[in-house]
């Protein structure tokens, strides 16, 4: 098996991440720049409110928190006041099936959704909040509730570890029709309501299904595609021909066949063009993830850190 980072990640690396974690947020409160962020309020709806009590207003309240027959009924104005719950669980899924295992500039798309994954596990447990998963491939998959443990945290990180090096250019390349929809039935199962759910995957085999999972769960939670994707017609213009590696196997492909890089653009663009629609068809946020660009400062940048490249 191959050491090479960009073929395949390894338990230590992915816990590594820890540090480059921490400037980056999935909280409701986005920064202006990030594409989690709509035009006037932020995309994710964030924890919810708890009634703590009713009182007299006071100067400099919000005057949107005042209720008006309580006002009406004691002749003065009062509030309401309410308080954030203490946290809002995430359930990180990490698609590491065999149509994954493709890069052709930087990495495998499997290790930028790894590594994604894992950024978004250390952030998200580091905010205070509970983090849980489901990793699958074209076999399995495991699960793990959302726990405020950094004993859950690992074991999800070993298991994006471990099916991760699962992935070789030997292993039979299989697409199974449906593999994709009943991975979100667990997610539907899993996260009933108000859950954060991103799932980090290229959507390979998506359909008239995924569309009606993806609404039932973006209907109780706030839902983010984490779009992984390989930018391979660009090397139309790189050159006639490319070798492609899985850090052991090479194959020559020829990219200056026009039916190829044809069938390469018309099958990438026709997916992420369906995919961009849902984010007005559902209410979803979509996050485009290059294998092409290092992962951490591509988040860094999509998010809106401002010191980012």
């Amino acid at each position: 098996m191959t050491n090479d980072p960009r073929i395949h990640v390894s338990f230590e690396h992915l816990r590594r991440l820890k540090a480059d974690s921490r400037e980056l947020s999935f909280l409701p409160r986005q920064n202006a720049l990030s594409v989690l962020n709509g035009r006037h309020q932020s995309r994710l709806r964030g924890r919810g409110l708890n009634f703590e009590e009713m009182r007299a207003y006071r100067r400099g309240d919000d005057i949107r928190s005042i209720d008006w027959k309580a006002t009406a009924r004691t002749g003065s104005a009062h509030v309401r006041v309410f308080s954030e719950e203490r946290d809002r669980p995430a359930l990180l899924v990490i698609d590491q099936r065999m149509s994954m295992f493709f890069g052709s500039v930087l990495n495998m798309k499997s290790v930028t959704a790894a590594e994604a994954a894992a950024l978004a596990a250390h952030r998200i447990l580091g905010s205070g909040d509970r983090v849980g998963g489901i990793v699958f491939n074209d076999d399995d998959q495991l699960e793990y509730v959302p726990r405020r443990s950094a004993h859950t945290s690992h074991a999800l990180l070993k298991s994006i570890a471990s099916f991760n090096n699962l992935l070789h250019a030997e292993r039979p390349a299989r697409t199974e029709p449906g593999r994709l929809n009943r991975v979100l039935k667990s997610v539907s199962r899993v996260a009933h309501h108000d859950h954060l759910v991103i799932i980090f995957s290229d959507f390979d085999g998506i359909d008239d299904a995924t569309h009606r999972h993806l609404s039932g769960i973006a209907q109780h939670n706030d839902l983010v595609l984490a779009l992984v994707f390989d930018p391979s017609a660009r090397l139309v213009g790189s050159g006639p021909k490319a070798v492609l590696s899985d850090g052991q196997l090479q194959a020559q492909v020829d990219f200056a066949n026009r039916r190829i890089t044809d069938a390469l653009t018309q099958v990438a663009s026709q997916r992420l063009d369906r995919i961009i629609g849902w984010q007005t068809e559902i209410k979803l946020s979509v996050l485009p993830l290059s294998a092409a660009e290092q992962t951490t400062n591509q988040l860094k940048t999509l998010l809106g850190h401002r010191g980012a490249a």
